[in-house]
């Protein structure tokens, strides 16, 4: 059990437009997130002393602080495993500020996945020093397993096989989030809500992922300002309460390709070590969660958390989101902003985002009385989490 039990707070949102070619550098675009944040916050950049990203990103804290006229940074932090750090960003500033390394912390994520260099496009390590990075990768793209689509294309057969599930499941998933990005404006999906026969009909990518099972590649930026309650006590911007939050890894753990680990019916352990400390955390289970946002870079991802998280048991995700139950008015609203496969995929950080929004009551589709929201991070690597909410 953590000593950050309710003691920050996210006191304000920020983030760009996102498109699929924004026309300007990715600093340009974390230094407009982090600004738009900090007036959502009423903080003054000068005064922002702590800055947290993750990797992938290009934007050194200090040129990002130098755009913003910071005076000086006490803390800086770049965390590990791309989109599954996304909410350890999160942990990261609340550390920094529960323990008074830093007062006021920005976290950011800005990238131009889309028009720059796509995440989604088979990887080439030839140019890499050869180093275990390297010789990890070496046992799977010599068999065609060369991108992020066909190294989780692997884990959805075994999560098939362990579960019964479908790809009519996985459907479910891509519909509800269309549902949901169809009456977002800010999604690229406005007004574009999908069937699951036309789920069905898209075309393969790796099977039995079909390209409608995957997210987006996006150009934007989002930020997030996080202080100590009691200093978010005096500013005018909303804050909400960072009740939680947990990394993890698990035994044998690899990078998207976790294929060997002996876990029985376990899709996602290193999920399930997160949820344990944040359950631990607050007290809360998952009858507490009001709605949340799974990190659905792939929809066989979020079927396994919902198990890992014990929405369900091992193997019943496809029965639980059934008649529409993740949907606006379901037993368990997931991703109402549209997730990474109907409003944009900035690595989990717009996920977080929605997680604010729904705490304050501004969420597009805005679930009655959000106390206790859940947010992922990345799947397939080491992961995060936390929980938002009231104290």
């Amino acid at each position: 059990m953590s000593n950050l039990f309710d003691q920050t707070a996210i006191v304000g949102i920020g983030a760009t437009e996102f498109s699929k070619n924004s026309g300007r550098s990715e600093l340009q675009l974390a230094q407009e997130a982090c600004l738009a944040a900090c007036r959502d916050a009423g903080v003054d950049p000068h005064d922002v002393d702590g800055m947290v990203t993750y990797s992938m990103d290009a934007n050194p804290a200090i040129d990002v602080a130098r755009g913003l006229g910071c005076k000086e940074l006490t803390y800086f932090s770049h965390v590990d495993f791309g989109g599954g750090a996304a909410a350890g960003t999160l942990l990261h500033a609340a550390m920094a500020v529960a323990t008074g390394a830093a007062k006021t912390v920005v976290c950011y994520r800005a990238f131009n996945e889309r028009s720059g260099q796509r995440f989604g496009q088979a990887l080439d390590v030839q140019n890499w020093a050869p180093d275990a990075r390297a010789a990890n990768f070496a046992w799977y793209l010599p068999f065609g397993l060369m991108t992020p689509a066909s190294w989780v294309g692997m884990f959805a057969q075994r999560y098939m096989h362990l579960s019964g599930a479908t790809s009519e499941d996985f459907g479910r998933v891509a519909v509800a989030d269309r549902k949901h990005a169809a009456t977002n404006p800010k999604a690229w999906f406005y007004g574009k809500p999908i069937t699951l026969e036309d789920h069905q009909a898209s075309r393969w990518i790796a099977e039995p992922l079909h390209l409608l099972d995957c997210c987006q590649e996006s150009d934007g930026g989002q930020a997030f300002v996080v202080t100590t309650r009691e200093r978010a006590a005096d500013l005018p911007g909303h804050a909400v309460t960072i009740r939680s939050a947990a990394q993890g890894t698990s035994y044998d753990q690899h990078s998207m390709t976790s294929y060997y680990r002996a876990d029985g019916d376990r899709a996602l352990p290193e999920m399930g070590t997160v949820a344990r400390q944040l359950w631990a955390d607050t007290g809360l289970g998952p009858n507490d969660i009001d709605t949340a946002v799974l990190y659905d870079h792939f929809t066989p991802f979020v079927l396994a958390q919902l198990e890992e998280f014990g929405f369900c048991g091992a193997g019943e995700a496809k029965d639980f989101i059934k008649d529409g139950a993740i949907e606006l008015g379901g037993r368990l609203p997931l991703n109402t902003h549209g997730g990474q496969l109907g409003e944009a995929y900035i690595h989990g950080m717009n996920g977080i985002a929605e997680g604010v929004r729904q705490v304050r009551g501004t969420a597009v589709n805005q679930v009655k009385d959000a106390r206790n929201v859940l947010v992922t991070a990345g799947t397939g690597v080491p992961t995060s989490a936390l929980i938002l909410g009231h104290d």
